[in-house]
């Protein structure tokens, strides 16, 4: 696992490095020691249990969601399951599943990097479903170092396009998104009281 985390580092620094350059930046812009030299960089083994997923009913072995870094590496086997919607604003959304692909890292987009590229890149929305096989993946997510300042980057604006969003650092910036996606365990309880009049809810 080390050893992976290690390479898939350098399989990611050199996707930035890619993407550097469709932007019009110099290909080492996110190697500097502030972004992708000192990056955070968090492994995930991940076990679908072999359930079939039921859209109309809610339920998913991952609901649909878009990650909040920069890029987001993940290794599958040889199962179907993952799906993307390629226009998340569309209505209705269209989903589409991802072939697994035996060698190859699928790579999805970050919340971070549309950000950060005034929505040049466009974040990618993406699901699970189960199909009744157990399924298993790797995902590595990766995120600049906590410091670094997360803002418009130059060649992303213009007098006709300015900024859409103010600058942040990316230790704030992943706090915030913690906070609103992860529930509050007292609001929780309250709202379960609530609804049980005088019962209370047993501890978490």
């Amino acid at each position: 696992m080390e050893k992976f985390h290690r390479e898939a580092l350098e399989v990611a620094r050199a996707i930035a490095r890619l993407i550097a350059l469709a932007l019009g930046l110099e290909n080492d812009f996110f190697d500097k020691s502030e972004m992708l030299g000192e990056p955070i960089a968090v492994l995930r083994l991940l076990h679908y249990e072999g359930q079939i997923s039921e859209p109309a009913k809610g339920i998913f072995g991952a609901g649909a969601h878009t990650d909040y870094g920069l890029i987001t590496l993940l290794a599958t086997d040889e199962n179907f399951g993952l799906q993307i919607c390629k226009d998340k604003d569309a209505k209705p959304r269209i989903w589409e599943y991802v072939a697994p692909l035996k060698g190859a890292f699928v790579v999805n987009l970050g919340d971070m990097l549309e950000r950060w590229s005034n929505c040049v890149f466009r974040s990618t929305l993406h699901r699970v479903l189960g199909n009744g096989q157990d399924r298993y993946s790797i995902a590595y997510f990766v995120e600049p170092s906590n410091d670094c300042l997360v803002e418009c980057l130059p060649t992303c604006k213009s007098d006709e396009n300015p900024p859409k969003f103010p600058p942040i650092l990316c230790k704030t910036y992943l706090s915030q998104r913690y906070k609103e996606t992860h529930v509050d365990l007292d609001t929780y309880k309250s709202s379960i009281d609530e609804n049980l009049g005088t019962q209370h809810a047993p501890m978490l």
